[in-house]
């Protein structure tokens, strides 16, 4: 399946979050924006870093009133593990087999590792960016503000 792309209406779905408690995309339909960001694997350094930086900029995309959603194949409970050590405020889910991953068109890289593709959704539910890179991961965050129209804030 390809990748979405702006312009197309993002796929509802449903995860469990760390908490195991169902969330479903559509609820923020006509309330907040919502970024969602597919990673590889939690208490990793490319994924830690790129989740700190989420987490280090969250006032500003709260004050945008957009939602950050992490989604990985990992269970809850590593969710669970993972945000409270990096004292993640945003929600990870956990999208075991990848079925929400192959929904939205993110491809493995190499064969075998889940892509790193962020997307913001404006709050009808159309995709508005996509920026998709394994390795520049603080480049996500810096993506997610410039598709929500916050102003670029050089990395500290």
């Amino acid at each position: 399946m390809p990748m979405l792309s702006p312009g197309t209406i993002a796929p509802d779905f449903e995860l469990p979050d760390a908490a195991g408690k169902p969330v479903r995309l559509s609820q923020y339909r006509g309330k907040n924006a919502v970024v969602v960001y597919f990673y590889p694997k939690d208490n990793t350094g490319g994924c830690t870093k790129q989740a700190c930086a989420f987490r280090d900029d969250f006032a500003k995309f709260e004050g945008a009133g957009a939602v950050i959603i992490g989604i990985s194949e990992d269970s809850s409970s590593s969710h669970a593990a993972f945000s409270g050590q990096y004292r993640l405020p945003f929600l990870l889910l956990s999208d075991r087999g990848g079925r929400v991953r192959k929904l939205f068109g993110v491809a493995k890289k190499f064969g075998i590792l889940p892509g790193r593709v962020t997307f913001v959704i404006d709050r009808e539910g159309v995709v508005r960016h996509v920026y998709s890179a394994l390795f520049e991961t603080e480049q996500h965050v810096r993506e997610a503000r410039a598709g929500l129209g916050l102003p670029d804030i050089p990395p500290s």
